[in-house]
């Protein structure tokens, strides 16, 4: 082959038509690779994420061993659908195939809240929630409720484990929240969920009480028991922790509920 042909092949070779189709050959094989890649990987991803959930709401009543299975340990939780305006449990709507991010889209499974009464920023509230009882034999030991709202930067997620008197806390477990690291981030800090336990929501007349202070609890005062120490520098992801355990308490929320099924305390 003469030098002229040569040339006039590598030319070729290196035109834009040329490098156009590698280029777009090369996207197409990365396309199939990433969307099989993804479609194998999802159920793995699915039951991690359905693990994970499970995990925080043992963690939430203390009851998570990491030594043991996961699964193994779900089976002394019984998952309840309730329709929190009345707080009677439901079997229409599937425990099983519930999911709130489709819930909080359908008009038919929730509803707009108004601003004056959305003290917890959730702009939207279902009509069921999926909440998690624990017994011993037939008698409720823990109710697990999933509970959100506002902090300063993200929606906290998360879990409140009550007694079976439905009042005394058993534990607390945020278990998705974007809040800064070392100040409202601590809201997934060990020791601070610590301070929750034995906390209670109500005050005699039945009205929710629970909140949060700045500085320390004065154990010397009678309001302790409803009182948690504020996260230190956090002042706005504290309010929102008051505000969402307001809310999802009262009558918008769980009342109704922890009314009905609560063991008389002692």
């Amino acid at each position: 082959m003469s030098e002229e042909n040569s040339a006039q092949t590598k030319r070729s070779k290196d035109s834009i038509a040329n490098v156009l189709i590698v280029a777009i050959s090369l996207c197409l094989v990365c396309s199939v690779m990433v969307s099989t890649a993804a479609v194998v990987l999802q159920p793995i991803q699915e039951r991690n994420k359905l693990l994970d959930r499970k995990k925080n709401i043992l963690n939430s009543a203390a009851l998570y061993d990491p030594a043991r299975d996961i699964e193994e340990q779900f089976q002394q939780v019984e998952t309840r659908v309730v329709e929190l305006s009345s707080g009677q449990f439901v079997d229409h709507v599937s425990a099983r195939d519930y999911d709130l991010n489709s819930v909080l889209k359908d008009p038919s499974m929730s509803k707009a809240i108004a601003d004056e009464e959305d003290i917890a920023k959730i702009r939207r509230q279902e009509t069921y929630a999926l909440v998690y009882l624990v017994k011993d034999q037939d008698q409720i030991k823990y109710i697990i409720l999933p509970i959100r709202g506002a902090g300063l930067y993200s929606t906290l997620y998360g879990f409140l484990a009550l007694k079976a008197d439905g009042n005394t806390v058993q534990g607390l477990s945020f278990y998705d929240q974007g809040e800064t690291p070392g100040l409202g981030g601590e809201i997934v800090n060990p020791k601070w969920r610590s301070k929750w336990r034995d906390k209670r929501i109500y005050d005699d007349t039945g009205e929710p009480r629970i909140e949060l202070v700045k500085g320390a609890v004065d154990y010397n005062q009678a309001q302790a028991v409803h009182q948690v120490d504020a996260i230190a520098g956090a002042t706005l992801t504290s309010r929102g922790v008051g505000n969402l355990m307001r809310f999802w308490f009262g009558e918008q929320g769980y009342k109704a509920l922890l009314e009905r099924i609560a063991l008389p305390e002692g």
